[in-house]
């Protein structure tokens, strides 16, 4: 199949991309990487007046570290985050996600801010946000705004951002210290979106004390879900000491509505969720252990 017919935007500076959101707003869609949009366009499934290609804005393809924060533009593609050497050490459970992330063809031209803004809760990049306690950078044409990661997911694919709004850029914290991050999830097919998986970074102080820790789920709700209970359940407990399989177990017994599709049942994937929590946890707690 074909799109339907649209009239296409190409602005060179972001004030002008904003513009002609403010201008058309539901009507006008953001087209980055298009790894998403454009089957989505194809097939039929949606479908815009306009589209808005960012791709000759100068300034958002950069990954800047700056003030204990890295920040990835909304042109970066995900293979630039995998092959960043700026990400692997600064923000590693964003590194180690990516390659999850369908298939290298799909990363050369998919974004990882696109992902975001996408929100697919089987998504890698938004539990990975979730996790580590991410902000969006967002503008429109009466100027830019910060949203938190945990309060950036509203839905199925739906966010905060207004249709006025451009994600500009995620800053991604560097944690401190002593720390480990863990990344899992299962699919049936490597490319695959994720039955389950879970992504889990943790800080520890010299006495090997859990002093911080973040924990997102993939694909266990409608949107990525941050399972707190689990996270207080390991604060101030000393890394070793805690059974993974029961951080697991805690971690889906605060699960409300867990999806039950042709793809596995809700109990189904809260048994596999529990096993993404567990392998999660027991990599970033060896890495804590090394360090």
């Amino acid at each position: 199949m074909k799109p339907s017919s649209f009239e296409y935007h190409a602005p060179e500076t972001v004030e002008e991309a904003v513009e002609i959101l403010a201008q058309f707003g539901d009507s006008a869609k953001i087209l980055a990487g298009g790894q998403s949009l454009i089957p989505m366009l194809a097939l039929r499934l949606t479908s815009f007046e306009h589209l808005v290609d960012l791709r000759r804005i100068r300034g958002l393809d950069s990954i800047d570290r700056r003030d204990g924060m890295v920040r990835v533009g909304a042109k970066v593609t995900e293979s630039a985050v995998e092959c960043s050497d700026e990400m692997a050490g600064a923000v590693p459970l964003v590194t180690r996600a990516t390659p999850h992330i369908g298939h290298f063809q799909i990363r050369n031209r998919g974004t990882l801010c696109g992902s975001i803004a996408h929100a697919d809760p089987a998504a890698e990049y938004p539990a990975v946000a979730v996790a580590l306690g991410a902000e969006m950078e967002v503008i429109s044409r009466s100027g830019s705004r910060t949203v938190s990661a945990e309060d950036f997911f509203t839905g199925y694919w739906t966010t905060k951002l207004r249709a006025d709004e451009l994600l500009a850029a995620v800053t991604f914290p560097v944690w401190k210290g002593r720390r480990g991050f863990g990344f899992h999830e299962f699919a049936r097919r490597h490319g695959d979106f994720a039955l389950s998986g879970a992504a889990i970074g943790i800080e520890a102080d010299a006495d090997d004390r859990i002093t911080r820790c973040g924990i997102a789920l993939i694909g266990m709700g409608s949107i990525p879900e941050r399972a707190r209970a689990a996270e207080s359940a390991v604060l101030q407990s000393k890394i070793g000491e805690v059974s993974a399989k029961e951080l697991g177990r805690i971690a889906m017994s605060e699960l409300e509505s867990v999806p039950s599709d042709v793809h596995g049942s809700a109990a189904y994937r809260k048994r596999i969720g529990a096993a993404m929590v567990e392998r999660a946890w027991q990599e970033a707690q060896s890495e804590v252990m090394n360090d």
